[in-house]
């Protein structure tokens, strides 16, 4: 039951980190055009962190994906957050928990500064390695311990161009857990958007996560629209 759980919750992670990238491909460059300070590397970084924060709403998981990103520390903030929200999607799927991420980076950003930005960049990075299978599949060290590594290596990389309060990363955040959201309400349980309202909200496209269709078909064809999208973006900003 529990390898059945960790690979229906990476299946889910993959298809709404594939999701959310055409969308973010297309919000960054009107962030662009609205403040000017968005570069080529700016929008690759975001795209990426936004891929691991679209894993962030299944924190109310104990078995799922970003429960075994790092290992015990994760797992068992994960149990302690799936108490306090009532367990699986309930609190963490909703509006609310998008606009408590959103506001949370924001202020972070503002009022802790440089290393509140690089520990969420270090997180966001483990996320998206283990959301986008770039490491070993599992909970063991021989999981995790890679994700640790590249996610140090990415964010000491970062560090050097990386801006203190990167007005784009909130926005990450939110796009990213929104996006897990709306893939959430095309299964057939759907999400609590409107959440502590009782009322789930679900268009049932796909009968379960990690299906057929959506891991051979819907993940892909979002995955190649977002390609497609990254290279006209950077191409007409060079």
């Amino acid at each position: 039951m529990l390898g059945h759980s960790h690979a229906t919750s990476g299946a889910l992670a993959w298809s709404a980190a594939a999701a959310m990238l055409p969308v973010s491909v297309l919000t960054y460059p009107t962030l662009h055009d609205a403040m000017g300070q968005l570069g080529t590397a700016d929008l690759l970084l975001g795209v990426f962190l936004t891929a691991g924060a679209a894993l962030l709403p299944d924190a109310d998981h104990p078995n799922g994906t970003l429960a075994h990103t790092l290992g015990p520390i994760t797992h068992y903030a994960c149990k302690f957050i799936s108490w306090i929200s009532g367990g699986h999607r309930n609190a963490t799927h909703s509006l609310l928990f998008v606009v408590a991420v959103f506001a949370g980076t924001w202020a972070g950003e503002q009022w802790l500064g440089r290393w509140f930005t690089l520990g969420l960049v270090f997180f966001l990075l483990a996320l998206a390695v283990r959301a986008l299978h770039l490491c070993p599949s599992g909970n063991s060290f021989k999981a995790w311990g890679p994700i640790v590594v590249l996610a140090t290596v990415g964010t000491f990389a970062m560090d050097h161009w990386i801006a203190d309060k990167p007005a784009w990363l909130p926005f990450a955040v939110g796009i990213g857990a929104l996006a897990h959201l709306l893939g959430d309400c095309l299964t057939d349980r759907g999400c609590p958007l409107f959440w502590p309202l009782g009322v789930r909200i679900s268009f049932p496209i796909i009968t379960r996560t990690g299906n057929k269709v959506e891991t051979w078909i819907v993940s892909p064809l979002f995955t190649l629209g977002a390609l497609a999208f990254l290279w006209h973006t950077i191409t007409y900003q060079s």
